[in-house]
């Protein structure tokens, strides 16, 4: 009969209702306790600088595309400005990245400092007040991407930054990193000898971010706080339990605080030093995989070892176009995403491109190991019901 038919599609129904992955995205709000959970079952997807290889880095708008397209965390550089304000920014210069040249009142502006032992010649961010700053229009970093938004955005602040994960739809983590401590804690002085490092931790605690990796306050408010900086991440360790990434750059590029070596720092020594104040460990990829003449050679055991000392690695940075994806991967991200991923295992990905790698790990692994199980047994129910005949 008609009813006895419909039975076992209500049943279905009701089954996919209470098992299948909610799709995404959730309608939801700041502070909603119904927002959709971050992920934690598969490599998390870090929105370097926000989605900039389609909106110029680290505005707003880069930023809620990025969530828009489904990543887990916003990436975010950190400096400050010569009245003390954090903002978003990662040149400690103004001159590639923003119009300043066209404000001629800002002319007399241009310093020589030195930055990591390298005198550098420019606008630099500290000599200006975050009022100054907002006048200027952010523009892309590549002439080989869209340029239609340059002009068309602001510097943003560390506190707006974090005002658009709390206010996503569904809970999106923040990944901001203290940048260039050293110099900005040169030219930039808070009240009471507080330094960059300090300002940089109490803006997080009074947005509510607390809570070690994986600890409930922590899952509500993610957060990893990265920087190249060890004496940085050490000395904020007694003020607030986040995790940390401690961030290894290029071979030839010693520390810049601490004049340390790439291959001091990755030694095994060291490790299990600064395991003790991290969580993990951010390379650029081409040191955990060394290349030649754009070819991939035999990997590193960089990973392995961190992955020894239950430290995760996060590598840097994915991009699609082809002048970045190796001849290895026939010039495809999504065989560089495979590679990583199931090859090398690593943890997380900063790219620039969030929606290639949110569609590239929706379509390989949408669903955790208990939604699975709930799949397989749903499929088996649809294909039983395809036998039924209405009569």
């Amino acid at each position: 009969m008609y009813f006895a038919g419909v039975v076992p599609y209500i049943f279905l129904l009701l089954l996919v209702g209470c098992s299948a992955r909610p799709l995404y995205p959730l309608p939801g709000r700041r502070n909603d306790r119904n927002k959709q959970p971050l992920q934690t079952f598969r490599a998390y997807n870090i929105a370097h600088r926000g989605s900039n290889g389609e909106i110029p880095e680290e505005t707003a708008a880069a930023y809620m595309r990025a969530i828009e397209e489904g990543t887990d965390f916003i990436e975010t550089d950190i400096l400050a400005s010569k009245d003390g304000a954090l903002i978003c920014f990662h040149d400690v210069i103004l001159d590639d990245m923003t119009d300043i040249a066209n404000h001629k009142e800002f002319a007399d502006r241009k310093r020589t400092y030195d930055v990591q032992g390298v005198n550098t010649t420019g606008y630099f961010l500290v000599d200006f007040t975050l009022e100054e700053l907002k006048l200027l229009r952010v523009k892309q970093r590549y002439p080989f991407r869209d340029q239609q938004y340059n002009g068309e955005f602001s510097i943003i602040t560390f506190e707006e930054f974090i005002s658009i994960a709390l206010d996503a739809h569904r809970v999106v983590g923040i990944y901001p990193e203290i940048k260039n401590p050293v110099l900005i804690n040169q030219h930039v002085k808070w009240p009471g000898g507080k330094k960059f490092e300090d300002k940089f931790v109490e803006t997080l605690k009074k947005y509510g971010y607390n809570g070690s990796y994986m600890s409930k306050q922590w899952l509500k408010q993610p957060a990893f706080i990265q920087s190249f900086a060890p004496t940085s991440l050490i000395y904020i360790s007694n003020q607030t339990d986040l995790p940390k990434i401690f961030l290894i750059d290029d071979t030839n590029t010693p520390t810049q605080d601490t004049n340390q070596s790439y291959w001091e720092i990755t030694s095994d020594g060291y490790l299990d030093y600064i395991k003790e104040y991290v969580v993990g460990i951010g390379p650029w990829k081409d040191t955990i995989v060394p290349c030649s003449s754009n070819y991939m050679q035999t990997p590193s055991d960089l990973v392995a070892r961190a992955h020894a000392r239950n430290l995760q690695v996060h590598p840097y940075t994915f991009r699609n176009e082809n002048q970045f994806v190796h001849f290895n991967f026939s010039e495809d991200p999504y065989n560089e995403f495979d590679y990583w991923i199931n090859k090398m295992g690593v943890d997380g990905l900063f790219t620039d491109f969030t929606g290639s790698l949110h569609h590239y790990q929706e379509w390989t692994n949408p669903f955790a190991s208990g939604e699975k199980e709930a799949t397989r047994l749903l499929n088996k129910i649809e294909l039983m019901l395809s036998k039924f005949k209405y009569t």
